[in-house]
């Protein structure tokens, strides 16, 4: 229970539908989606779809999803990709021969494979929403010619990030050719048209005709190789998800080319060791998921891509290979970092979770990758286009080397938690490369320290990664101390790390209680 002589933040309790979102904005909308009769998945598009205004920074229409979706009245949990592909002229040689020789670029064409959210958002309504596009929209249209205030931790995301923005960039995501300020105005009202136009024909609006032909000119003239074909052949597609378990409990993730494989084997890893009797916050339980982290983001670095060029898949899922890792780690003394890490890493996501009155549940990810993407927008509609190639390697015959029309491998990774009566909790936590780490810690929280979702999310956080243990300022200097005796390369990291929401639903009476990041501007609501 949470101590009330401290300042923090209770968890939302309601009955018939519960909202988690970044923004509180975003939240309002989704539940008046609820209340109005919408369901889950029109909660969660709505939602959704304002956060790329109220969060620029994190995420927009020149986006990447991926979703859970629990079906109504059934234990039925299906998966949608929506992330794009490398348009089909790209090759490795051609960035090798543009000079990036180690890592894909990030500010340039050849990083921005086809946007698929507004794809996967248009499939997402038409086979499970209720309302329809055009009510579910409604909210984005209007506040996208309205515009919104921008909140404290989005000002700050803002500043310092906008040197490579291009003409269009500049134009639409600066005030004045600075950043936006916490309180200022941010409107997008050319891309509300972009909306009224999905909304009123469909993804067909946005993959082919005058916006598709923004979007590819544009990325031409910058120096890409798209083509309208690239965009016209946009599908996301449907799937089941990947599995684990941790002491009782089921992690149903999205399969490749996201990397909740690598979430599975974390935990595979640290179900090897008693963690429950270690404290929760001390240096022993952050050097033990360390040192599992860098062990399970080697074989993320070595296998995971499109699940068309991956082969190792049922290696990092079975519960063997977790053991087996498990007795390279020394509960007293760390090791170097494992691999070597080939993808560019970034820390721009936002996560959307709703469940509705008849408990169908969406966890939802969405993301430009980078600080406003690749910092490239389209010329006449600012659409914002994400650099999620930059997640491709550039290692020859590697299964994640970039192609023309591959998938990369991606960081966002949307979750359900199970029990042995059914899908207990959809859950995400945002921070980029952190994000199966942070699924890691947030359910050995609950499952191994009995914290509730607000305490296991507002809990401090700590990442191995690039040769260093990051650690938020929540952890005390004994601590950091201890590690650093150990051999870790403890640094304070500038901003809090990643964010996070979730919803629990109680196997008991139904109660839906939600949680949301305080290291974000957000809120969960119910009613």
């Amino acid at each position: 229970m949470r101590d009330f002589h401290f300042p923090g933040r209770s968890a939302v309790f309601a009955d018939n539908g519960m909202v988690a979102t970044s923004t509180p904005l975003a939240s309002q909308v989704a539940i008046d989606v609820l209340k109005s009769g919408g369901n889950a998945v029109d909660a969660a598009i709505a939602g959704a779809v304002l956060l790329g205004l109220c969060e620029p920074q994190m995420t927009g229409i020149g986006g990447d999803i991926f979703a859970l979706v629990k079906k109504p009245g059934c234990e039925e949990v299906v998966t949608l990709n929506g992330s794009g592909r490398a348009p089909a002229a790209l090759t490795a040689d051609m960035v090798r021969a543009s000079g990036y020789t180690e890592t894909m670029p990030e500010c340039h064409p050849f990083a921005v494979t086809v946007p698929g959210a507004i794809d996967a958002f248009c499939r997402l309504s038409q086979d499970y929403g209720v309302k329809g596009l055009d009510a579910v929209l409604a909210p984005a249209i209007h506040y996208m010619k309205a515009g919104v205030p921008i909140a404290p931790r989005t000002a700050s995301d803002w500043m310092g990030t906008i040197s490579d923005f291009n003409g269009a960039a500049r134009r639409d995501y600066t005030q004045n050719g600075e950043p936006f300020q916490t309180g200022a105005r941010f409107a997008l009202p050319r891309q509300a048209e972009v909306l009224e136009k999905i909304a009123k024909d469909g993804a067909k609006a946005f993959y082919e005709g005058e916006i598709a032909e923004d979007m590819v000119l544009s990325l031409r003239a910058l120096g890409g190789c798209h083509t309208l074909e690239d965009f016209a052949a946009v599908q996301s597609e449907y799937g089941v998800p990947i599995e684990g378990t941790y002491k009782g409990y089921r992690m149903l993730e999205h399969p490749p080319n996201g990397h909740g494989a690598t979430a599975i084997l974390l935990n595979n890893i640290l179900a090897q060791f008693d963690l429950a009797r270690l404290e929760p916050f001390g240096a022993d339980r952050v050097h033990i998921e360390a040192e599992a982290v860098k062990l399970a983001y080697d074989a993320r670095d070595r296998f995971v891509a499109d699940m068309d060029y991956m082969t190792r898949l049922d290696h990092m899922l079975n519960p063997i290979t977790g053991q087996q890792l498990a007795v390279l780690i020394d509960p007293k003394k760390a090791m170097k970092s494992a691999h070597k890490q080939s993808q560019n890493v970034h820390k721009e996501t936002i996560y959307i979770t709703v469940v509705d009155k008849d408990r169908m549940m969406v966890s939802l990810i969405y993301s430009i990758f980078n600080t406003f993407g690749s910092s490239l927008a389209s010329e006449k509609y600012g659409i914002l286009f994400h650099n999620r190639g930059s997640g491709f390697n550039l290692i020859g015959g590697h299964p994640n080397e970039v192609a023309g029309g591959k998938r990369p491998m991606h960081t966002i990774i949307p979750a359900i938690l199970a029990d042995a009566k059914g899908m207990r909790m959809p859950f995400g936590v945002m921070g980029g490369a952190y994000q199966a780490n942070g699924h890691g810690r947030f359910v050995t929280n609950i499952v191994d320290f009995g914290m509730d979702p607000q305490s296991a999310i507002d809990a401090p956080r700590s990442f191995a990664y690039a040769g260093e243990l990051r650690m938020e300022r929540g952890f005390g200097p004994k601590v950091k101390q201890t590690l650093a005796d150990m051999g870790h390369k403890v640094v304070v990291p500038p901003t809090a790390i990643g964010g996070a929401q979730a919803i629990w639903v109680d196997p008991d009476n139904g109660v839906l209680q939600g949680a949301s990041d305080p290291r974000k501007d957000g809120c969960a609501l119910g009613y």
